[in-house]
């Protein structure tokens, strides 16, 4: 138990900060590509005011100063197409640009045209579209520097992401024991508590069952000497099965487990508990596939289907049927245990393996229940890694799932 919440504790750190870190990287790199993006349609529209300049369209080696900084317009890279109404680049100009020649330049435009886009990326060209007297103009933007900045700024973050990951775990695992340490106290200290008061409570309910034999035997059978025999009995069946949740919520619960057949440990509980149910009125079938094996603790394992099964008997409704069923599907080993009920209200299911949990308590109390037998199951299954759930739809029928 205390290992399981550890990992709880580390998954649920980690899964915090992945989460945290993740959005941090991409909000980073999110405003990085729109400011970057920005800036190069900025420059676009400034080249698209050198092409409708005062000058007109540039036909020489004019220069270009549209930007603030002078520096920054020697640097830019740039080229345009224009094209009349038809669709046909009639015009390209080059005078800025070394890396492409007029027919690259009428192919881009050419794209970026029948694209239907206003602006875009094509390639390392950040381009925009403008039209003006039925005629278009696609101005294109190197924008070569600027896209490997982008990679590089994405790759950086996913780095030290990464690396801010594995130092994070580490630090989570080693403050995880110190920080659970008094949780763990605490547990360790209920169990304590658990085992000595069962051993002290065992005693005087030996004394107690002892001494009613022999008023039995002095006095003869009457409602009250059978009155305390009943609630001995429940009380000492209460401390057995406090016992086991103690024993099952150890570190290492199950040191003995094995390989056996479920089918078989299956056959045997039933043999058990169709003689209580034929004594209840109840009917009790079982579909119980043959060669069912798995791995853990067999002891364990047909406890938990005895507590399934008396809870099946004891809660289902007068003349009740009851179905066990053993099966193995997609490698795992599965029981179901079904028995139809008559709850005016649902039980709440999520709530049903909790301890001491009741969903009729009067019932409950009536047939001999202490709410912890369900606990004990959740227990038993989860040690062998397995899972168990419960659905009861309509009040009407309830149905037990394990998953190992």
């Amino acid at each position: 138990m205390i290992r399981r919440m550890r990992h709880r504790v580390i998954l649920a750190a980690m899964a915090a900060f992945f989460a945290v870190i993740m959005m941090i990287a991409a909000l980073v790199n999110v405003v990085n590509y729109v400011m970057v993006t920005g800036r190069a349609d900025e420059t676009l529209e400034a080249i698209l005011n050198y092409e409708n300049g005062p000058m007109g369209p540039p036909v020489g080696p004019r220069p270009f100063m549209e930007l603030p900084d002078k520096e920054l317009n020697y640097m830019t890279r740039f080229f345009i197409v224009r094209f009349d109404e038809s669709g046909e680049a009639y015009s390209v100009f080059t005078d800025f640009i070394a890396s492409i020649d007029e027919e690259q330049a009428k192919e881009y435009g050419k794209k970026a045209y029948d694209s239907g886009k206003e602006h875009g990326y094509l390639g390392e060209y950040r381009y925009v579209k403008a039209t003006k007297d039925g005629a278009t103009v696609v101005a294109f933007l190197n924008t070569l520097r600027e896209r490997q900045n982008i990679q590089a700024l994405l790759v950086m973050t996913l780095g030290i992401s990464g690396v801010s990951l594995v130092i994070v775990f580490v630090l989570v695992v080693i403050l995880s024991r110190r920080a659970i340490r008094p949780i763990a106290k605490n547990i360790e200290q209920q169990k304590q508590f658990i085992t000595d008061a069962s051993h002290e409570l065992k005693t005087p309910l030996t004394s107690i069952s002892t001494s009613l034999d022999v008023l039995e035997m002095e006095s003869g059978d009457n409602e009250w000497v059978s009155n305390i025999k009943k609630q001995t009995g429940r009380l000492s069946k209460l401390v057995s099965e406090l016992v086991t949740l103690s024993r099952l919520d150890e570190e290492r619960p199950l040191p003995n487990k094995e390989k056996f057949s479920l089918s078989t440990a299956a056959w045997e509980i039933l043999d058990v508990y169709k003689t209580q149910a034929k004594a209840a009125g109840k009917d009790l079938k079982a579909e119980i596939e043959d060669d069912v094996m798995m791995v853990g603790e067999k002891a364990a394992i047909q406890q938990m289907l005895s507590v399934l099964l008396d809870n099946a008997i004891r809660y289902s409704d007068e003349k009740g049927d009851i179905r066990l069923s053993v099966f193995k599907k997609k490698n795992k080993a599965c029981i179901e245990v079904f028995n139809t009920c008559d709850y005016d209200v649902a039980p709440d299911t999520e709530r049903l393996f909790d301890r001491f949990y009741r969903p009729d308590g009067a019932r409950s109390t009536a047939t001999g229940g202490t709410g912890v037998g369900l606990a004990i199951a959740k227990a038993v299954t989860e040690t062998h890694g397995g899972r168990i759930s419960a659905s009861c739809p309509s009040g009407k029928t309830m149905t037990i799932k394990v998953r190992i």
